[in-house]
């Protein structure tokens, strides 16, 4: 089982830039998929951007394309999103979301329900 805690959320002005960390708990985080979620209020959550075991796959959101990166730091049990260009409509809950992906090197996923684990997610909030 792994523990999942974001961090750095924040208020930006539109245009600004914010980077979320998610750490992981535990000794085998480069088992672990990685995803990025957010619930924007009154709306249901939404694919961000994921991140295979060593990296090599990053689908992102077609709405955070161009704009958001995500990486991992496996000797840090961490994940990140640095997110630029911001959009009042990036405000959201960001949560992350991990998965064991013992025999798929390359593989991401997008859809919340193929994650095991959750954190409790950051707010970002995005002023225009």
């Amino acid at each position: 089982q792994v523990q999942l805690v974001e961090s750095g959320g924040g208020l930006v002005q539109a245009g600004g830039s914010l980077r979320l960390s998610c750490a992981a708990s535990g000794r085998t985080f480069g088992i672990y998929a990685m995803g990025w979620f957010r619930q924007p209020p009154g709306k249901e959550r939404e694919f961000v951007a994921a991140i295979s075991r060593h990296g090599g796959s990053t689908p992102y959101a077609d709405s955070v394309k161009g704009r958001f990166t995500i990486s991992r730091d496996n000797a840090k049990n961490t994940v990140y999103l640095q997110m630029g260009s911001l959009k009042p409509e990036d405000t959201a809950v960001y949560s992350c979301a991990a998965r064991a992906a013992l025999d798929q090197y390359y593989s991401a996923y997008n859809r919340a329900g193929e994650y095991y684990y959750w954190g409790h997610g950051t707010q970002v909030t995005v002023s225009s």
